[in-house]
């Protein structure tokens, strides 16, 4: 093998192993934003749930799953809605 051969397959391997390296620190970055994301929303679905509790009484199961499974914007939507509505289902009532 010659010193071009060793000098190109080493810097194969350096190049691979350091992509790796990266590779791993973006994904990790990457999981931890989405997982920031994730716990946001649920913390805002329980708040916005014991809200509704407080305000209406104990929310149908239907309800309390919708708000699990609700978007952030959705969420923000109902809170906001809460505030003036008379009732749960002035709350959810479509736009």
């Amino acid at each position: 093998m010659s010193t071009a051969d060793r000098l190109f397959a080493r810097g194969k391997a350096e190049g691979k192993a350091q992509g790796k390296a990266e590779g791993r620190v973006e994904g990790r970055a990457e999981g931890k934003a989405e997982g920031r994301t994730e716990g946001k929303v649920e913390g805002k679905s329980e708040i916005v749930q014991r809200l509704l509790a407080a305000r209406f009484g104990r929310l149908p199961a239907r309800l309390a799953a919708r708000l699990r499974a609700a978007s952030d914007r959705d969420l923000d939507r109902w809170a906001l809605r809460m505030l003036d509505a008379e009732s749960l289902a002035e709350v959810f009532a479509a736009e």
